[in-house]
């Protein structure tokens, strides 16, 4: 069974995918996740700026670095700092660094960058396993319904087509029989999938694995307290410590509006639901460290997700 693929330039990027857990025939509400967490970082690269910059500024620093296109990296834009604040894990060199701040040119000074350890990326394990008919394994994120139609949402990176952007989809099955279709995938840009169920089961489950029942989703807000579940790492909590990031993966995989925590997991998560409560806030989508030095970890935001596909908790 693949468990991994290369895509960055150099290998240290990697994008993989997780499991999913089954309950009674069904997958509850499942977690398996990405890269871990928030973690103590080396000093900044760059010191923020001295100088006042305007929205539209610090908006066109943030093209730069996007436009830069360097794997191993994630920004945001922090108007209370007046800066926009890179991370760039351990594959990202000097000179690609050099590479950022020059695409910014003379707003240079308006980006904050830090490094942080380990290297951003998707995971792609088993463990209470889904398998993608295409040869890996995720992790389910949330049943939903739409009508009296069942679904679960996962990491768009499983869902992706590997043959292209049309069918066929990978199809799925819980190691015995086939439980699904993916009917419908995000990736990049957004980090989001849908997978059918096939045959229609009587119901689903709206619980998570180490939570309780969800109820709805919502959006987070920063210093919000928070839970992911998955296979590898179980449950771990924290909390929201950013919004609005985007982050870059390798191979041109480059992701926006990403929710970023300070807890942490590991290869076999990736795809796992992230919440407060009784409210679904994200699905597992990549990071860096894991649940033994910590790390930086980031979700896509659900609300966005159930939006798109018009579906709502069971």
């Amino acid at each position: 069974m693949r468990t991994k693929r290369t895509t960055s330039r150099t290998g240290a990027t990697r994008r993989l995918r997780a499991a999913a857990s089954v309950a009674g025939g069904l997958l509850a509400a499942a977690a398996l996740f990405t890269p871990g967490v928030a973690h103590a970082a080396s000093p900044a690269v760059a010191p923020a700026a001295a100088g006042t910059f305007s929205t539209d500024q610090l908006a066109d620093a943030s093209e730069a670095v996007d436009a830069a296109n360097i794997a191993g990296t994630a920004w945001a834009v922090d108007t209370e700092a007046n800066e926009v604040h890179v991370l760039a894990d351990e594959s990202v060199t000097q000179r690609e660094i050099a590479a950022i701040e020059a695409s910014a040119d003379g707003l240079s000074e308006a980006l904050r960058i830090e490094r942080v350890p380990g290297t951003f990326e998707t995971y792609l394990q088993g463990g209470d396993p889904i398998y993608a008919d295409v040869g890996w394994t995720c992790s389910a994120g949330f049943n939903v319904r739409a009508g009296g139609t069942f679904y679960f949402l996962t990491a768009g990176h499983c869902t992706e087509d590997p043959y292209g952007p049309t069918p066929p989809y990978p199809l799925w099955n819980d190691g015995a029989s086939w439980i699904g279709f993916t009917a419908g995938s995000n990736f990049p840009g957004d980090d989001f999938g849908i997978v059918q169920y096939d045959p229609q089961p009587g119901s689903v489950p709206s619980t998570v694995v180490g939570g309780g029942t969800i109820t709805g989703f919502g959006n987070p807000v920063v210093g919000q307290s928070a839970c992911r579940s998955g296979v590898t790492t179980g449950l771990r909590c924290g909390s929201v410590t950013g919004l609005n990031w985007s982050v870059d993966y390798g191979g041109g995989d480059i992701v926006h509006g990403m929710i970023r925590t300070n807890i942490c997991a590991e290869p076999g998560d990736s795809g796992g639901p992230l919440w407060s409560g009784s409210t679904g806030l994200g699905l597992t989508s990549g990071g860096s460290g894991n649940c033994s030095v910590g790390g930086t970890t980031f979700f896509q935001p659900v609300a966005e997700a159930a939006s798109y596909y018009g579906v709502t908790v069971p």
